[in-house]
């Protein structure tokens, strides 16, 4: 039922559902976003937003054309468009007030553009810090590392031993959005010096989005890469994870791990 509103079932289905998710032979790559009441976490097919409250809200992920796929730089703005879709569909996680804040977030800078460099500059610092202080909000770094932790469970198979509180798995990840952001930023400062067109009000949004493009397709050469050259890359993103995210309990944990559970149940159980 995408977007249905169903409760957390009793702990020992939990815990014996994500044993069997342990042990099956092949489990789809998990992403996922910390909220300051709870955890979302992806597959490719399916998001699940599991709330402090005892609440679980489902959904689908869009489908990405198979040709958007094959196509450097429009693949991986792809991605990003589907990674973000649980927050601005309407049946998603995100209420009309927080969707309508986001996209103002976005489309702000674009009036920048108008302002003296120096203002501009501030401007956008102002923009950032406050977005961040908002996004931040709550219970957000705790559950953020509850997140990873419960991926990371998935990944090692450890979830079940994870729900009891037995195994303790990182609350660090190297495919953290965090990384991501790291890397952006100076492809971002690189694209706009190198651009070579006269400066239009549309430059700061196609730089932007350029800068995303490229950065997605560098991100997933660090990611596929075992090489410790390549994961220098993502060392300023994990060392600023220690800010972005803290410690957190059992019972936030099992927050995140409800959320990878009603995910894993749908790949486990579809076609």
């Amino acid at each position: 039922m995408p977007g249905g509103l169903l409760g957390v079932e009793d702990g020992r289905v939990h815990e014996s559902f994500l044993a069997r998710a342990d042990s099956a032979s092949a489990l789809p790559r998990l992403g996922g976003m910390a909220r300051p009441d709870g955890v979302v976490v992806v597959s490719e097919r399916f998001w699940a937003h599991a709330r402090m409250d005892g609440s679980v809200r489902e959904g689908s992920m869009p489908a990405v054309a198979t040709a958007f796929r094959r196509v450097p730089l429009v693949r991986g703005l792809a991605r990003i468009v589907a990674s973000v879709s649980p927050l601005f569909r309407r049946t998603g996680v995100a209420r009309r007030p927080e969707r309508a804040l986001l996209a103002a977030a976005l489309v702000a800078p674009c009036a920048f553009f108008f302002l003296p460099g120096a203002a501009s500059l501030v401007a956008g610092l102002v923009l950032t810090v406050a977005l961040v202080a908002w996004l931040l909000r709550g219970r957000t770094l705790f559950l953020h590392g509850a997140e990873h932790r419960a991926i990371a469970a998935a990944e090692e198979r450890r979830l079940a031993d994870t729900w009891t509180g037995r195994a303790l798995p990182t609350r660090f990840s190297l495919r953290c959005g965090t990384n991501f952001a790291m890397l952006v930023l100076p492809v971002a400062v690189f694209a706009d010096l190198l651009w070579p067109l006269p400066t239009t009000l549309f430059t700061p949004v196609v730089v932007a989005v350029l800068a995303l493009a490229l950065t997605m397709e560098l991100w997933v050469v660090v990611q596929a890469s075992q090489r410790p050259l390549a994961r220098a890359f993502l060392l300023p993103g994990l060392g600023l994870q220690r800010l972005t995210t803290r410690e957190p309990t059992l019972g936030e944990t099992r927050v995140a791990l409800a959320a990878v559970a009603s995910v894993l149940r749908r790949e486990l159980d579809a076609p």
